[in-house]
């Protein structure tokens, strides 16, 4: 129960979250809820910086790629391995909170997607917003992140209620 209450906070624009008794949206399949639910950990874990069950949501050799724009205009991509992002999230000390919106989850057979806009926060403070696109692959041990891939925007991002404060 408190997996789904998570996943319904972090993801409360899912219509199966926003109103679970309602019966004019088809309900996530088990596997639509089981992928939401490793992003949604993911989420959890940056924020408790917790790499040790970070590393349980990724397959070895996953990457996150993203376009990052630089002071000067230039747009750089920057890649990382999910074991280096995850060394940035623990050295960091400020409090991590992204927040997915209006997921968009796509399976088919072992393979998954979800493009979710995003906004991110260090605590109360907003940093940035975009587009996160998450690749899953179901293994063996359960649905496994294989690649992320965002957006990186500081302007234009929609007005959203703050981010709890943390516990």
């Amino acid at each position: 129960m408190r997996h789904r209450t998570l996943a319904c906070l972090a993801l409360a624009s899912v219509p199966a979250c926003a109103n679970p008794a309602s019966r004019a949206t088809p309900a996530l399949t088990s596997d639509e809820r089981e992928v939401l639910g490793v992003v949604d950990r993911l989420f959890a874990t940056m924020r408790s910086k917790d790499t040790a069950v970070m590393r349980t949501l990724f397959e070895p050799g996953a990457r996150l790629v993203g376009i990052r724009p630089r002071p000067s205009g230039e747009a750089v991509v920057q890649a990382l391995t999910w074991e280096r992002f995850a060394a940035f999230v623990a050295s960091d000390r400020r409090e991590w909170i992204e927040r997915a919106w209006n997921p968009q989850v796509r399976v088919r057979g072992a393979l998954a997607t979800v493009w979710a806009e995003y906004d991110f926060h260090f605590g109360a403070q907003p940093s940035h917003c975009g587009v996160d696109a998450v690749h899953l692959l179901k293994t063996p041990a359960g649905w496994r992140i294989v690649g992320m891939a965002d957006t990186y925007e500081t302007t234009g991002c929609p007005a959203r209620p703050a981010p709890a404060a943390a516990r």
